[in-house]
């Protein structure tokens, strides 16, 4: 046999293993990495659309929290672990798109990890106590000018989605103000709550209730359209234009599990997040549901990995 023919029947074969593989996928239960802590942002959502992505898939699907070191900890095992479609990772801004920025992480964001589908936008809101005397971000910043060093404002960790927003915030605003770190928002947003810091900026879920309640008083939304889970604050950007982040939620996998199966595990994804329920769901929990093809989230994702390390280089951002 010709060397040309058996080389066009080896891939032939490969077609046809690639194809079985993919209509008998999957075969035991799959397991979705969460590098956060049970109730987090990412957790809610990877259990809501597990949730409904196991009877589509006819197996089980398992959530496995393995929190710490601001997601880096899951994320590592995760790129660590057999691209055979069984392992995946609900990945977010935090460990793919910063922590790489700022410090040195056991993986390369876009190189070990395979995108399947974005789930959801998180908006992030800028609060302060409400004994701050500002009741908008314009008079916030000029209270922050006009006392230069004086006020603090809190981060759930150095090189958190949360210390980059308001690192961009206070460079655009032009405001002096220390920075006070901490190992979560649980802890910062208490913080803020009793009064020993001034402001933070932290996500919709988690500061919601809080503002509701009293506690927070909410001056502006980090998106450049308004949070639809609180449109009535305005954006950041409606007093300091050109100002925009947000945090992000998807669904990953190893590089090198084959495309048939993040094709079709990004299908079924895409089928769940269109769910008029499901979106409802997402809102409710102050996310904004999203859905698109692998090959979108892949662009996505490199855009924002370019925008947060260009923030981070801008503002010579390294861990305290």
């Amino acid at each position: 046999m010709k060397a040309p023919i058996r080389l066009l029947l080896a891939l032939a074969s490969l077609a046809c293993a690639c194809a079985v593989s993919a209509q008998s996928y999957p075969t035991h239960p799959i397991k979705v990495i969460v590098p956060w802590p049970p109730g987090q942002a990412t957790d809610v959502a990877a259990r809501m659309v597990s949730e409904r992505l196991s009877p589509a898939l006819g197996q089980p699907v398992v959530i496995d929290n393995r929190g710490g070191a601001g997601g880096v900890i899951g994320c590592e095992a995760a790129a660590k672990s057999p691209a055979d479609g069984y392992t995946l990772v609900a990945g977010s801004s935090g460990p793919i798109s910063i922590s790489p920025n700022v410090q040195k992480v056991a993986y390369e964001p876009l190189r070990d990890f395979a995108p399947i589908s974005l789930l959801a936008i998180n908006p992030f809101m800028l609060v302060v106590n409400p004994s701050i005397p500002a009741r908008d971000v314009k008079e916030l910043i000029a209270l922050l000018k006009t006392n230069p060093g004086k006020y603090s404002f809190a981060s759930s960790g150095s090189g958190a989605t949360s210390h980059l927003m308001s690192v961009l915030f206070n460079s655009m605003a032009g405001v002096e103000v220390v920075h006070v770190p901490y190992k979560g928002s649980s802890q910062s947003i208490t913080d803020v709550v009793n009064g020993q810091i001034a402001y933070t900026i932290e996500t919709v879920p988690a500061v919601q209730g809080l503002v509701q309640g009293g506690k927070l008083r909410a001056l502006g939304a980090t998106s450049l359209t308004r949070a639809a889970a609180m449109p009535e604050v305005p954006t950041i950007a409606e007093t300091v234009p050109g100002y925009e982040m947000f945090g992000w939620i998807g669904f990953m996998a190893p590089a090198g599990t084959p495309g048939s199966i993040t094709d079709k595990l990004s299908a079924e994804t895409r089928k769940i997040m269109q769910d008029p329920e499901m979106r409802k769901r997402f809102l409710a929990a102050g996310m904004e549901p999203a859905g698109n093809t692998p090959a979108e989230f892949g662009e996505f994702l490199k855009k924002q990995n370019e925008r947060y390390g260009s923030i981070v280089k801008q503002a010579n951002v390294k861990l305290d």
